[in-house]
């Protein structure tokens, strides 16, 4: 029988079954890291927000703690926004006409609010309590990285939920004494491990990796 096929057929055959296994993975790779990047997590954008403020200033420069600002972070799953009241205790006093602060004496004068932009922003879908993190031993620079030397406010961490699992799954390399927690400066004394460990005891924190934990 006369053959249809030339033999390099076989060839080009295995060549284009092992090239589209090669093609597809490689096309998982690519989305994979393209879903951890920057260009869709936000890490590392810095927001444009109707006022500049910088933390740099205010934390390193004035040492001011995050808790002056975000009253209800030890008590409530929000960390809470500072009122325009908050910021015009020192404004009243302090660059009363300095024409970058125009906004916000004008939202104290109005009681209108300042529609600041968010920075971190968790899907509706994910439940995070602030409080209970901060009564663990989970530092603000932990998630939010070194607040105290940005000058305008970004994200440092992709917040996606790999990210998170890192912690919930061993959370001895991540908590610190809570009298630290607003520490911007800590630095464990001794091995990070060994303290977390004492610390995962003390506090009684569990490795929580159920999906009921923050999907509710």
């Amino acid at each position: 029988m006369t053959q249809i096929f030339h033999p390099s057929f076989n060839t080009i055959s295995k060549v284009t079954i092992f090239g589209a296994v090669f093609f597809l993975g490689g096309g998982l790779w690519l989305t994979a890291e393209v879903n951890r990047s920057g260009y869709v997590t936000n890490e590392g954008v810095v927001r444009e927000q109707p006022v500049h403020f910088s933390h740099k200033h205010h934390v390193q420069g004035l040492g001011i703690d995050c808790r002056y600002c975000h009253t209800s972070v030890e008590v409530s799953s929000s960390a809470g926004m500072p009122s325009t009241k908050t910021c015009m205790t020192c404004h009243s006093l302090v660059w009363t006409n300095a024409e970058l602060l125009e906004l916000v004496r004008d939202s104290y004068r109005t009681d209108d609010s300042i529609e600041w932009t968010r920075v971190h922003d968790l899907p509706d879908y994910a439940y995070f309590d602030h409080s209970i993190h901060v009564k663990k031993g989970v530092g603000c620079t932990t998630c939010h990285g070194q607040v105290d030397g940005m000058p305008l406010m970004w994200q440092e961490n992709s917040l996606q939920m790999e990210w998170c699992l890192e912690c919930h799954r061993e959370p001895e390399l991540f908590v610190r004494p809570r009298e630290h927690v607003f520490d911007m400066d800590w630095q464990p004394a001794e091995e990070q491990a060994a303290l977390g460990a004492r610390l995962v005891e003390e506090y009684d924190i569990q490795s929580l990796t159920n999906c009921s934990t923050c999907h509710r």
